[in-house]
């Protein structure tokens, strides 16, 4: 016999709203609870009519995620963290890429955004506070990533100034005193690499050290390429770090593959620390100290915030600026020089 909500309701002892609010994911409920009520859904094999429910409410039960890059490791990591915990919504998440591009951006936030999903995840690089300020009032939308976001839409992000200055004291702290910065990005409207840059200057004033601009290499991207010729430039240059904090763990793997072609031994002769925190930094040579953003949690709490805004988008509620956790975890490749 086919389950109903009301006997999903009975064996777990809860109303059947509080049911709904957990299989629809339509408002907080307590861990405990929320437990209780699934192990009854589990129970009774209770599976909601999913496209009777967004028919009945004008919803198509699609979610759009919107990233820079499928091949980054990071945001491969993260969009499949967001589709595994929209499946617990009964969504479907529909993925695409921008590569960074303004006009693809628009064209995401105003097609996509606008006509086949219910709400929007983007983490845009390119386009300013105000045209997305314009186009997210057309649709439900969560920002991902450090951008300036108050009054135009929830935003889900670590604090980047404070990690990039606890990635820097470590290495301040391991004896380091020439560490060179790779990622600054001054084309972009992201606010990631200038949050890092700042930072990384705070810890060295900190510390007594002015930052040194020969030290402070731009990329156009945060790819292994760009750690690479980058590193490559900082040798060149006869700029000699005995350290490099990369925005990115792709840079930090570009920095350290060119560190050991030009014969430096890590750490011992050049300290390396990353940024994501993403899994190929654990089986580099040496294994790469990194910032790990708590990627499980901006997963969740971005889709929070958009079921928040897809069920009760009259709440009155202002934008919301969520910060969630990060580590620094440390590992082979920074440690001391002595």
């Amino acid at each position: 016999m086919t389950s109903r909500l009301k006997d999903v309701a009975a064996l777990a002892g809860v109303s059947t709203r509080t049911v709904s609010n957990v299989v629809n994911g339509s408002a907080p409920v307590a861990e405990e609870t929320r437990a209780r009520v699934q192990a009854a859904v589990d129970e009774l094999g209770y599976r909601p009519n999913v496209a009777a429910r967004n028919l009945r409410a004008g919803r198509t039960g699609l979610v759009g995620l919107v990233i820079p890059e499928l091949q980054s490791p990071y945001f491969g990591e993260i969009a499949g963290m967001i589709v595994d915990a929209a499946q617990h919504r009964s969504w479907t998440v529909v993925i695409d890429q921008t590569f960074g591009d303004p006009e693809a951006e628009r064209r995401l936030l105003e097609g996509t955004g606008g006509r086949l999903v219910d709400g929007l995840i983007i983490s845009p690089w390119s386009l300013g506070p105000e045209e997305l300020a314009t186009r997210a009032r057309n649709v439900p939308v969560v920002l991902l990533g450090e951008r300036q976001a108050q009054g135009i839409a929830d935003r889900v992000a670590i604090d980047n100034v404070l990690a990039a200055e606890e990635a820097t004291t470590h290495l301040l702290e391991a004896g380091r005193r020439r560490i060179a910065a790779i990622g600054l990005q001054p084309h972009l409207h992201n606010e990631t690499a200038r949050q890092r840059l700042a930072g990384y200057r705070n810890a060295l004033r900190r510390a007594g050290l002015e930052p040194d601009p020969a030290l402070e290499r731009q990329t156009s991207t945060l790819h292994r390429k760009d750690g690479a010729e980058a590193m490559a430039a900082l040798f060149d240059d006869a700029v000699h770090p005995d350290a490099v904090f990369a925005f990115s763990d792709e840079l930090a793997l570009g920095a350290l593959h060119v560190a050991r072609q030009r014969g430096l031994r890590v750490p011992r002769d050049l300290a390396v620390v990353g940024f994501d925190g993403i899994e190929d930094g654990q089986y580099s040579s040496p294994p790469l100290t990194s910032v790990v953003p708590d990627k499980r949690q901006i997963a969740e709490r971005a889709l929070q915030c958009l079921a928040d805004r897809i069920y009760s988008p009259a709440s009155g509620v202002p934008p919301l600026d969520v910060v969630v956790p990060h580590r620094l975890e440390e590992r082979a490749s920074s440690g001391s020089s002595h």
